[in-house]
């Protein structure tokens, strides 16, 4: 066989099998298995995911989507994504904003449209009175009452800045920036905010919160030698009619005093009344305690709010006081707590406060 020559006239000893490095007229051994590994591809692509010809012409025309990918064979195909389901028109519909509203009955309470006010349970569990789903039974068992009328509805909106809420009859203060506070003033401190004479008073007890913008009332006033019970509020009307004889709100003062006491004789004085220089005074309970080494220590209780009416008072029936507290303001009691310490009032505490002045 003669060996073709190369354009150089050496002999070319390619084998003819070979690809050739250009491209030829096609009719080459190369061209020729090309198509034959084109043809056996296209056989097995059929035989996997189509039928011959027809489902190449398909393949080829329309591209696959991107989000779609087909898994190599042998590994496991990719979760499908899951579908969120479409909430029901209905579902996004919202009552209107002035909804047609009975009147309520005389002392019940006027229901809010929907978006205003606060709904009842949040209200209670914001107020410390249960959870939302306690303060929810607690409505279904009518134990929660809106300005005077027994409340089972859920989801009532109520305005926590108007409404009156009770419950089991005791009233919930539910307005957050409400302030009440019970201190045990010590001896020898002044019951003002502030002394021109730099001496102590409970203003220094109360800087903090006086500094972060609140604006305290003391319920009262104890002279500097009387010890006891002062109450803190920002709510002015709370304590002014704390302090109002008209609504007759009891305070309890422990007293020792010099001499031994006749319980029944000086009782009887005290509740009948004494002629003092500003008017007759008088107390509404009165008991001897403890009766000792030419003292007495003595339990009062009375509703008026006169300057130094207690000390008068026992000087008017000729026992001097000694030691003066005070222990009592209406249901809040001093229990325990050391001088000069301040306590948050709990939510019965307050709640009994305001019943007892009408609020």
């Amino acid at each position: 066989m003669n060996t073709p020559a190369r354009r150089d006239g050496t002999p070319d000893r390619r084998k003819r099998g070979a690809t050739p490095e250009r491209g030829g007229t096609g009719r080459t051994s190369g061209s020729r298995d090309a198509r034959a590994a084109q043809r056996g591809s296209t056989s097995r692509g059929a035989q996997q995911g189509g039928t011959g010809r027809g489902s190449a012409q398909r393949g080829s025309a329309q591209a696959p989507s991107p989000q779609r990918h087909t898994a190599p064979v042998g590994k496991k195909k990719p979760k499908p994504q899951r579908q969120v389901a479409q909430p029901p028109l209905l579902s996004n519909a919202k009552p209107a904003r002035h909804q047609n509203v009975e009147p309520a009955e005389s002392g019940g309470h006027n229901k809010l449209p929907w978006g205003e006010g606060e709904r009842l349970q949040k209200v209670l569990a914001k107020a410390g009175v249960a959870s939302r789903r306690a303060a929810e039974e607690m409505i279904a068992q009518g134990r929660v009452e809106v300005d005077g009328m027994i409340v089972r509805e859920q989801g009532l909106r109520i305005d926590p800045q108007r409404a009156v809420v009770r419950v089991d009859g005791t009233r919930v203060m539910v307005r957050e920036e409400l302030v009440h506070v019970a201190l045990n003033k010590p001896k020898g401190w002044q019951s003002t905010m502030s002394d021109d004479l730099g001496r102590p008073c409970v203003g220094d007890i109360v800087a903090e919160r006086i500094a972060a913008g609140q604006r305290l009332f003391h319920v009262g006033r104890l002279d500097a030698e009387t010890e006891g019970l002062l109450l803190l509020t920002n709510d002015g009307d709370l304590a002014h009619r704390l302090m109002h004889p008209s609504f007759e709100v009891s305070k309890t003062y422990l007293a020792t005093v010099q001499g031994e006491v006749n319980n029944r004789a000086i009782g009887k004085q005290l509740k009948e009344g004494v002629e003092l220089e500003d008017g007759p005074a008088k107390v509404d309970r009165f008991q001897v305690l403890e009766l000792g080494e030419g003292r007495s220590l003595v339990k009062l209780v009375l509703h008026e709010g006169r300057k130094h009416i207690v000390r008068r008072l026992l000087d008017a029936v000729g026992h001097p006081v000694v030691r003066l507290v005070r222990t009592h303001i209406g249901p809040v009691a001093l229990g325990d707590q050391r001088p000069g310490t301040l306590r948050v009032l709990g939510r019965d505490e307050i709640g009994k406060l305001y019943e007892a002045v009408s609020l």
